[in-house]
Order: structure tokens, then C-alpha cells, then sequence
């Protein structure tokens, strides 16, 4: 019964440090890095044929897209999950400093006679800097019963402290393991971004090429339109004898072009828009089908700053020291600077001691005097530290070889950058010309409709101008779409998310 109550206090002692420990710490998993993935509750043979309740008969802007995609796509909660999966390694490496009760029980009875029975119970509480409390508490008893073991007939209790001076005091496998930690921590959030910015950036990219094929089909609708109208007026002046039969026939043959080109204009964006439902997500993984009644922004190139927000780098807001990849770059040579001080301590001599004060009884005052004790320490010293030398000497080159890293990184980001706002510039040139160019080039076509009327043209030059501004038109679109990419390739750089 005695030792009963022995265990059921060393029992609760160990318990109410844990609940003390775990309301002092810092909870490992919090703000952003909860993730709450829903089960799957969609089946592999059917796909769910949904609409976007706000968007049913209209057109969805970069911003709703985007939105969408960030909040549902199963790769954006994928890499919530590297960030998870970083708390959960932190929440471990702090274990090495819980609390651990042992005992240790042996008894041994033979020809009726009690040859011994011991109970060791201990409570320990690692620390920082290689330094341990502990509590203990030995009741033994028998006929062959080793002395020292001899305890009184209560038993004997213990409290003490262990220490490890040298090698194992600044620096040791335990605190190392939790300083990685958090550095690892802080390296998924910064590489969670990485991913989000990726995922993001394709379906901008996606976005972009939807709206170009998008604005092509109606260009060749609406020159269709017109090349079916004229056809119609050629044939009435055929019948009443004004046109040639070869007038028709080339009306005919442009209006044969550039159903052609439409039809070909619109299997592009058929197979954009079906390239951007797979962007489409909604909760609990539910795959959305584009509605066909759904169209781009046609004015995107006015809202694609804030879309992507990349107007911060116009008000020279960013900081290339604040880039992901660098930071994550950063908190990888922390990383690697913990190992190569805890290579360091391992080449110091260490040297652990053990005191603890002891007491037969836990009734009087002055329960653990000095005058019962129980000490010692134990001396280490590594002779050649070849291996230790060599493992210090390789953090040095990781740590190097990182540094070198992190600086080419940093001038390849700032020049991409600059390049990429050069060609923007640029972009933005050749869009103000191109448009200049597809205006007179309308004019041109109408001027020559209008001479066509009055019997002063023929079919075939009229079909000629209309090409020319076909190509320009088409030309235009295709600009613009460079340099909505280019933005995207901005953003992507930027590591916006």
C-alpha cells in the first residue's frame, strides 16, 4: 500500500507540470497555420456540375478568379499542410524537455526467504543549458540486500540537480533540435508562400490566355458579321444586274475564311475556358464546371494592378530583403549556424554532476539539510576530435555555400525585377501604337466600304483592307495579353500571394 501512495504522487506531480507546461507555452499550431481540410465528399466517377451562384449570367473578373482559387484549390490547402506539418515538427523537438516520471520496482523471494525488494521512483524536469531537476524517491528492503541500497524504514527522499558544464551547456542535441525548429517553422511560411504564389500565378497566366482567345472569337464574329452582310448586298446587285457573278463567289469565299477562323478562334477558347475550370474549386473539393455564360473581364488591363497587386513596386514600396525566397534562404543558414555551435561544443571537454540532497522523512523543518547528500560527476575529453573537427568543418562550407547562394538569389530577383518593369514600359509603348495602328486602319476599311458603295472599289480590295485590320486587331489583342503575362511574371517574382 505504501508504495501505492509513492506512485500516485510522483502520478500527480508529473501530471500538473505537464498542464503547467502546456499553459505557459506557446501554442504550436495557431493563426495561419490551422488547417481545416474537409473530407472528401465528392466520388471519382462524377464530377459536380455547379455555377457560381454570383456569376451565373455575367462575367467574372482576375480578382473573383483569383479569390476563388486561393481560397479553395487543393493546392493552396496543400501547402497550408507544409506549414502544419512544420508546427507538428516544432510541437515535437519541445518534447525533449517534458517531464518524465520513472520507476523502477524488483523483488526476488525464494525458499520462503525475502532476498530483496526495491522501489527507485524518480521525477525529472529537463531545463535549458543542460541543466535537470529531479525528485526521488527509494524505499528498499531483504536479507541480501546490498548496503548501499540500504535505505531507512520509511525510505529515503531525494531532490538534486543535474548540470553538464562545457559541451553540453551553451549548445546541446536538445536545444538545438528546438531552435532548428522554429527556424523551420518560419521557413515553411516563407516557402508556403513560394507554393500559393505558384498556383496563383499559373491561373493569372490562365485568366490571361482565356480573355486573349475570348476577344479573338469576337473579332471573327464580328467580321463574319460583316463580310455575311455584304454578302447579301452583292447578291441583290447581282440579281438586278449592277455586279458581276465572280463578286459573289469572292464574297462567298471570304465569308468560307473566316468562318474557318472563328471556327478555329473558338475550339482556343473552348479549350481555355475548360483550362481554367480547373482552377475552380469549391468546398469540401467539389470541382466546378465553367457556365458557358460566363465570360472574362475585357477591362482587365485597367484592374490587373490590384488584381495582383502589383502597384506596390510603382511606389517603390517593395523590399528585396523582405522576399520570400531570401528569407526562407536566411532562416536555412540559422538553421545551419545552430548545427555548426553545437559542432563547436562538441569538440569541449563536458563534465556532468549529479547533487542531490537527501532526507529520511518529509516531516520536520528542515527536511534536506546539508549535512545528507548524495554527488558526483562524471568527465569527458575528446582526444584526436577528428570526427567532431570534420563535422564543424562542413557546417562552415553549408553555411558558405548558402551565403553564395542567397547573394546570386538576391541579384537575380532585384535584375528580373527591373527587366520585367523595362518590358512593361515597353509593353505599354507598343500597345499605344498598336491601338493607333487599328484605328486607322477602321478608318481605312470604311473608306474603302464607302467607295465600294458608291461603285468606285471592287470586293477584292475591301476584303483586302478588312484583313489588314483583321491582322491588326489580332495583333493588338495579342499585346495586351503580353502584357498581362508580363504582370503575372512580376507578381510571380514578387512572390505576391
Amino acid at each position: 500500500m505504501r508504495y501505492f501512495f509513492v506512485f500516485l504522487l510522483f502520478s500527480t506531480l508529473s501530471l500538473q507540470s505537464q498542464v503547467e507546461n502546456d499553459s505557459i507555452s506557446e501554442n504550436p499550431i495557431k493563426g495561419d497555420s490551422i488547417v481545416s481540410i474537409a473530407p472528401n465528399t465528392t466520388e471519382l466517377d462524377s464530377v459536380a456540375k455547379l455555377k457560381l451562384s454570383s456569376l451565373e449570367d455575367g462575367f467574372m473578373t482576375l480578382s473573383e478568379f483569383l479569390s476563388y482559387v486561393k481560397t479553395f484549390h487543393p493546392i493552396v490547402k496543400q501547402a497550408n499542410l507544409i506549414v502544419s506539418e512544420s508546427d507538428i515538427k516544432r510541437l515535437k523537438s519541445r518534447g525533449a524537455f517534458d517531464p518524465k516520471l520513472e520507476v523502477d520496482y524488483a523483488t526476488k523471494q525464494f525458499k520462503s526467504t525475502d532476498y530483496y525488494d526495491k522501489l527507485n521512483a524518480t521525477f525529472k524536469v529537463p531545463v535549458w543549458y543542460g541543466i535537470g531537476v529531479k525528485a526521488n524517491y527509494e524505499n528498499n528492503d531483504g536479507v541480501y540486500l546490498n548496503p548501499e541500497s540500504t535505505t531507512p524504514t520509511d525510505g529515503l527522499y531525494g531532490l538534486g540537480v543535474t548540470a553538464s558544464i562545457g559541451g553540453n551547456m551553451l549548445m546541446n542535441e536538445r536545444m538545438a533540435a528546438v531552435k532548428q525548429a522554429k527556424n523551420y517553422q518560419k521557413q515553411a511560411l516563407e516557402e508556403r508562400k513560394i507554393l500559393v504564389n505558384k498556383i496563383l500565378y499559373d491561373a493569372a497566366n490562365t485568366y490571361f490566355e482565356w480573355l486573349r482567345y475570348f476577344n479573338e472569337k469576337r473579332i471573327h464574329e464580328s467580321f463574319l458579321n460583316n463580310a455575311e452582310r455584304r454578302f447579301v448586298a452583292i447578291k441583290k446587285s447581282f440579281y438586278s444586274g449592277e455586279m458581276a457573278a465572280v463578286d459573289t463567289l469572292e464574297a462567298n469565299i471570304a465569308i468560307g475564311n473566316r468562318k474557318l477562323n472563328l471556327e478555329k478562334a473558338n475550339i482556343k477558347y473552348i479549350k481555355s475556358s475548360l483550362d481554367l475550370a480547373n482552377f475552380l474549386w469549391l468546398e469540401n473539393n467539389v470541382p466546378v464546371e465553367l457556365n458557358t455564360n460566363i465570360t472574362p473581364d475585357t477591362l482587365t488591363i485597367e484592374s490587373v494592378d490590384s488584381a495582383l497587386n502589383t502597384t506596390k513596386i510603382e511606389t517603390e514600396e517593395f523590399d528585396i530583403n523582405e522576399h520570400p525566397k531570401l528569407k526562407a534562404l536566411t532562416y536555412k543558414s540559422e538553421i545551419l549556424e545552430i548545427d555548426r555551435k553545437l559542432n563547436f561544443n562538441k569538440l569541449l571537454p563536458t563534465i556532468e554532476g549529479e547533487y542531490n540532497f537527501l532526507s529520511g522523512s518529509l516531516g520536520n523543518e528542515n527536511v534536506f539539510g546539508l549535512d545528507n547528500y548524495k554527488a558526483g560527476f562524471k568527465v569527458s575529453v575528446p582526444i584526436f576530435i577528428r570526427k567532431e573537427r570534420s563535422d564543424l568543418k562542413l557546417s562552415k562550407l553549408k553555411i558558405e555555400a548558402i551565403n553564395y547562394e542567397r547573394s546570386t538569389q538576391e541579384i537575380s530577383i532585384s535584375n528580373k525585377i527591373n527587366g520585367l518593369l523595362q518590358e512593361l514600359d515597353s509593353y505599354e509603348t507598343q500597345i499605344d501604337l498598336s491601338k493607333i495602328l487599328v484605328r486607322d486602319y477602321g478608318n481605312l476599311s470604311k473608306a474603302e466600304q464607302r467607295k465600294f458603295n458608291l461603285g468606285e472599289s471592287s470586293i477584292f480590295y475591301v476584303n483586302i483592307r478588312e484583313s489588314k485590320q483583321i491582322e491588326a486587331e489580332l495583333k493588338y489583342v495579342q499585346l495586351i495579353n503580353n502584357y498581362l503575362k508580363t504582370k503575372a511574371k512580376l507578381f510571380n517574382s514578387l512572390v505576391i500571394y
